[in-house]
Formats: C-alpha cells, sequence, structure tokens
C-alpha cells in the first residue's frame, strides 16, 4: 500500500472515531433532554402544573413524580417538626391525615412519609413543597386556591394542637408550630 492510501485510510479511521464519539455525545445528550421532557411531563400530570419555569424548578430540585403525592403532605411533617422533635401523637396524627388523603399503608409515598417523621427532612424538601404550591396556585381558580390554601392550614392546625399545651392548659400551638403555620400560609401568597 501507498504512503498516500495509508495516511488516507488513517484520516478516514481518525473521522470516523470523531463522529463515533460526537454521535455518541450527540445522542446522550438527546437522550438527556427526551428524560428531562418525559419528566417534565409527567410532573405536569400528577400535579396539574403546565408553567414551564415551574415545572423546571421542581426538576433543579430533584422532584419526582413519584413523590408529587407526598408533596401534600410536607406542610404536616413541617409542622410535627417545628419544636424539633415529632412526638409519637404528632406521628400517628400526620399518618392519619395522609391515609385520609388517600396515602396507604405499604405505598412508596406512605414509607417516605413515615421515614421525614422518624428523621428531619432538609430543608429544601419545603422549598420544593412551595415551588409546588406555586405552580400548582397557578392553574387553581381563586376559589380552588382558597379552599386547598383553608384544608392545608386545617390538617396543619390539626398536627400542631396534637401534643400541644400543659395538662390540657393553655394553647395548644407553640410558637414554633406557629411560625411554620405563618411559612405554610405564606406560599399561598399571590406571585408579583
Amino acid at each position: 500500500m501507498t504512503e498516500m492510501g495509508t495516511l488516507s485510510g488513517f484520516r478516514r479511521d481518525l473521522e470516523d472515531a470523531f463522529f463515533l464519539k460526537e454521535d455518541k455525545r450527540l445522542m446522550d445528550r438527546l437522550q438527556a433532554l427526551n428524560k428531562l421532557e418525559e419528566t417534565k411531563e409527567s410532573l405536569s400530570k400528577v400535579s396539574g402544573i403546565r408553567d414551564d419555569k415551574v415545572l423546571q424548578k421542581l426538576i433543579d430540585l430533584d422532584v419526582q413524580p413519584n413523590i408529587v403525592a407526598s408533596l401534600a403532605a410536607i406542610p404536616l411533617v413541617e409542622v410535627a417538626w417545628a419544636d424539633g422533635k415529632v412526638d409519637e401523637k404528632e406521628r400517628r396524627a400526620v399518618l392519619a391525615a395522609a391515609e385520609s388523603e388517600g396515602i396507604r399503608r405499604g405505598e412508596i409515598e406512605f414509607e417516605l412519609l413515615d421515614a421525614w417523621l422518624a428523621r428531619k427532612p432538609e430543608p429544601r424538601l419545603q422549598d420544593a413543597w412551595k415551588h409546588y404550591v406555586e405552580g400548582l396556585c397557578a392553574v387553581l381558580t381563586l376559589e380552588e386556591r382558597t379552599a386547598l390554601k383553608r384544608e392545608l392550614l386545617e390538617h396543619a392546625r390539626s398536627i400542631a394542637q396534637a401534643s400541644g399545651g400543659f395538662l390540657g392548659l393553655g394553647s395548644r400551638i407553640s410558637q414554633s408550630e406557629a411560625a411554620m403555620l405563618r411559612t405554610l400560609e405564606e406560599a399561598f401568597a399571590p406571585r408579583t
């Protein structure tokens, strides 16, 4: 084989290797984009949120579609942990509230909720919930948003009252629990 033929073959091999590597990189990128779109679509389906920015924020916070049902229980967990610990009455009240909302024992959402009651969740969980509420409020009517807020805060107050007070006297809601209730309520405030 001539020197020119060898160089030409070598060049072709290099080009093939380059394009194979480039094709793989582009395919990997396409797969990542497709997965992102599938995740957004799944989140949108289970949450009712249509706003792309809010969906992207939920993805950035690593909120998976299979835990969206658990997001509704986050305020209950946050109130239970507001004073730094979760007692058995609060734990039972949170799990009972979750079951009344359709989260059943044996399901992954229930197990996740139970784990959050055993070990305080990271603050980003509350951030994820706030973004979820923001997106949800954007698609609800004022009446629906008001009803959701009222229902959520009623559940959260019942958790705060589950073990509050001393010998049944005084306020059953601690200052830290009251502060958490205000934080939860603020999540429903209209964004400007």
